[in-house]
């Protein structure tokens, strides 16, 4: 019997993830040429984060959490939102996000919908990550440094991280549209099976709980 639903709104405990680890995964083909030279193909347009959501599980208690929401996803089957904890705002993590703290687009005719992203690096070397997860509540829009203001100037669709303007504040050619906001990344559980020793556990061994990001 599988699920009507292959994502769920959910949030993974954000405490548990607080103490997890993990970060960006990249696949690079290295061929090395018999000069000694190499050739490098990136064969993923986009980064895919994988995290251990095992080093955050800290009691009996916790645990019990984790599996519990493990067999409401039907393991690996439903994806859901997950807080990485180093990489969660618009902004530096130590700083509140503002309607100035990242360029999401440029105002054109006809144009009312922009795609949230946030930008890592400047110039040429820029990579431009799709945020499609914001959190509710935390969204600001800017348009030519001018701050818009939520349900009467633009809404913003939580499933795809997509903001649209109403047609009267749609903005002017030329303007730059900017954001700020907090964002949860859309994963997984990586295994069909949870096996933890309660024993070991107690005993001080970290239980092994791998999540990886999905493709929305």
């Amino acid at each position: 019997m599988s699920a009507q639903i292959e994502f769920s709104e959910e949030r993974f405990p954000t405490d548990i993830a607080f103490g997890s680890s993990g970060g960006p995964e990249r696949n690079t083909e290295i061929v090395t040429l018999g000069s000694g030279r190499e050739h490098r193909n990136q064969r993923w347009a986009h980064s895919r984060r994988r995290y251990e959501a095992g080093y955050g599980v800290k009691s009996v208690a916790s645990l019990h959490r984790v599996v519990e929401f493990f067999e409401a996803r039907r393991g690996p089957l439903v994806g859901f939102r997950y807080r990485d904890p180093l990489d969660w705002k618009s902004c530096l993590p130590t700083q509140t996000p503002n309607g100035s703290d990242q360029l999401i687009g440029v105002g054109e005719a006809g144009t009312r919908s922009f795609q949230l992203t946030k930008t890592y690096g400047s110039g040429e070397d820029g990579y431009v990550r799709l945020i499609q997860k914001p959190v509710a509540g935390t969204v600001q829009i800017a348009v030519a440094g001018e701050e818009k203001v939520l349900g009467q100037d633009f809404s913003v669709d939580l499933e795809s991280g997509i903001i649209t303007f109403v047609e009267a504040a749609q903005p002017q050619a030329g303007a730059e549209v900017s954001a700020g906001f907090e964002f949860d990344v859309p994963v997984r559980f990586v295994s069909d099976q949870m096996s933890v020793s309660l024993s070991s556990f107690r005993a001080g061994d970290v239980p092994s709980i791998p999540i990886v990001e999905v493709v929305l």
